[in-house]
């Protein structure tokens, strides 16, 4: 395999979609493909390391990286459609190699070559989605995603293009409770927040709920079955992907 052409896109799928929602994987590859590139998908790749390096678990974290980036650090692109994980590689992974120059290299300059996939889209593909009269959503933005990434306006942006209307949250920025292992260390807190962001939500008058990391969308989609409301939560991969958004 090539990894040298610009037209490669080596794709992370992430945990949450490999084992959850495999559709999504599917819709992220049709869109990247609309946008004249090649996707590869690795099949040696792993779970990014984040949960043993925020549960402290340094010595597995680093290994996974090690394992991560020599996975990926010969192609021009990696697309991540979470921000959570982009946030890692990104972000965490220099500060695990401090002891190691070699890999801490590796890992700087992988970051130069990982995107979020409504980045990759805006920043590097000018993704032009088709136009087409579809739902209004609200927009919840994930907590990494905006923080680590500074994700905000692009998946917005995408979506607008498309005719989708955005109709803002009181508080769209604000956590949902998730939060990787928060939400076991601290069931009754993500619970409360949670409700409230599916309240906010709610409120809205939107006929669908958008975000871009699989697990607020878990998180929310989860609660929102048990309270059963009628609000089907996307990933704004899968409505960029569907000919009719439905």
């Amino acid at each position: 395999m090539n990894a040298s052409s610009k037209n490669e896109v080596a794709l992370f799928v992430t945990c949450l979609i490999d084992s959850l929602r495999p559709d999504l994987g599917f819709s992220i590859v049709n869109v990247i493909e609309q946008c004249g590139y090649s996707v590869v998908v690795p099949d040696t790749q792993s779970c990014c390391g984040q949960p043993n390096f925020n549960g402290g678990d340094r010595v597995n974290a680093k290994a996974t990286a090690r394992h991560m980036i020599d996975i990926f650090e010969k192609y021009d692109y990696t697309v991540i459609a979470s921000g959570s994980c982009g946030g890692m590689i990104k972000h965490h992974y220099v500060d695990l190699f401090d002891d190691d120059p070699i890999y801490k290299e590796k890992a700087r300059l992988l970051a130069t070559k990982v995107f979020e996939l409504s980045q990759f889209l805006t920043d590097i593909a000018k993704y032009q989605p088709e136009f087409r009269a579809i739902k209004r959503v609200t927009y919840h933005d994930a907590c990494a995603g905006l923080r680590e990434l500074g994700i905000k306006t692009q998946p917005r942006n995408l979506l607008k293009q498309t005719g989708v209307e955005i109709v803002e949250m009181e508080e769209p920025d604000v956590c949902c409770g998730f939060g990787g292992t928060f939400c076991v260390k601290y069931p009754e807190i993500s619970n409360e927040m949670v409700e409230k962001k599916v309240n906010d939500a709610k409120r809205t008058g939107a006929e669908a709920l958008v975000t871009g990391d699989l697990g607020c969308l878990m998180n929310m989609e989860g609660k929102i079955n048990r309270l059963g409301l009628n609000l089907p939560v996307y990933h704004f991969a899968e409505l960029l992907a569907k000919p009719d958004n439905s």
